[in-house]
């Protein structure tokens, strides 16, 4: 438990050392922008901010997340977390989309760039959100892995400016740089919106991946007196906390003793997926489930 409230508290300082890097850089991309009269920089300081925003958001929902259960949250306010990452990755993909469009209008017509003003803030920039990316990923939530992509697609691209600044000090390359650009944000808008499609999927209370629900079953049927299992359900609360239920069908129970064994046997089968929390409903032989049998597995 102890080394669960660790990786809980490292989770909310990683999220704070990364907002006030980002956000700390975002004022010196907005500086440094006018000072080289670059407006290529003023625009990743425009995209910046919304990542600051973003991280901040993360940051507080982290936080929230951590408190423990009310009278209006049941469970506690951990999914405030996965809000987190759904607002994340949606601020990321309508980024992504206006990069772009930028890359594309820089394309057609292409604008000249300081070369020595690029490489200078490449080399910031990737220090940077190379350190804010590094402290996020190894995050186990999909709060964490949303905003490290966010960290991830600012480090290539400003390795893509670095790039292109080295070569502009040589060669009169206009429409590279937004061509690399381009290439870098779909790679990246595409494993967001797998990201996103995960995010979706845990909000509509999807089985995790990583727990097979026919092998819970089929564990808790060898068990001795059960007959059957109705209104099963597995369904995770932010990506890492699980919650299980059912309802046991239970035969042949001539003695309290029987019934309070089983209930021991399946308690100790399912503390071995370490579920956050789970519900075991048992009826006996003569018994009917008043939620009837089609409502459930």
């Amino acid at each position: 438990m102890s080394h669960h409230h660790s990786h809980e508290n490292q989770s909310g300082k990683n999220l704070k050392i990364a907002f006030f890097l980002n956000l700390g850089f975002t004022i010196l991309e907005i500086i440094g922008g006018f000072y080289v009269n670059s407006i290529a920089i003023i625009s990743d300081a425009v995209h910046d901010l919304g990542d600051s925003l973003s991280l901040g958001t993360s940051w507080y929902l982290d936080h929230k997340s951590k408190q423990g259960a009310s009278k209006d949250f049941s469970f506690g306010y951990t999914r405030f977390s996965l809000l987190g990452a759904l607002i994340n990755s949606l601020v990321l993909i309508a980024g992504s989309i206006y990069v772009i469009y930028e890359a594309i209008g820089r394309i057609l017509e292409p604008e000249r760039s300081d070369a020595d003003g690029m490489i200078i803030f490449a080399i910031i920039g990737v220090l940077v959100n190379g350190y804010a990316a590094y402290k996020l990923s190894g995050g186990k939530s999909i709060n964490e892995k949303v905003v490290s992509w966010h960290l991830l697609e600012d480090v290539l691209g400003w390795v893509a400016v670095l790039i292109v600044g080295i070569v502009l000090k040589f060669e009169d390359i206009q429409y590279l740089d937004p061509a690399l650009s381009l290439l870098i944000t779909i790679y990246i808008l595409y494993n967001v919106i797998k990201r996103l499609r995960d995010t979706l999927f845990i909000f509509l209370q999807g089985a995790p991946k990583d727990i097979d629900i026919n092998e819970v079953k089929n564990k808790i049927l060898s068990i001795k007196n059960i007959e059957s299992l109705h209104h099963t359900h597995i369904w995770s609360l932010e990506g890492e906390k699980h919650v299980f239920t059912t309802h046991i069908k239970l035969k042949n129970i001539k003695k309290f003793e029987q019934l309070l064994q089983i209930k021991k046997e399946v308690k100790a089968l399912l503390k071995d997926y370490q579920f956050e929390h789970y519900t075991v409903e048992t009826e006996l032989d003569e018994e009917t489930c008043e939620l009837g049998s089609k409502n459930g597995p």
